[in-house]
């Protein structure tokens, strides 16, 4: 199973998608670099809460759309 990270960032790039923004133009109105936002969709960075509740509300989605369910996080990799 995938990390939390790399399946928070799967939820971002599918709703970003759904919603049709570009990487770019997500990136942009977040006040980030597009690789970062391209390091957040790969699940290689974590990202504080105060910009998962950014990234939801340009999303027009709650945040908790965004974040994994329990059974969808490898446990190991959160110890």
């Amino acid at each position: 199973m995938p990390s939390l990270s790399i399946t928070l960032g799967a939820k971002i790039r599918a709703m970003r998608n759904r919603k049709g923004f570009s990487q770019d133009g997500l990136a942009l109105q977040c006040g980030l670099d597009r690789s970062y936002m391209g390091r957040i969709e790969r699940g290689e960075v974590n990202i504080t809460v105060e910009k998962l509740y950014q990234i939801s509300e340009l999303l027009d989605c709650e945040p908790a759309d965004l974040l994994p369910r329990v059974n969808e996080v490898d446990r190991s990799a959160r110890s």
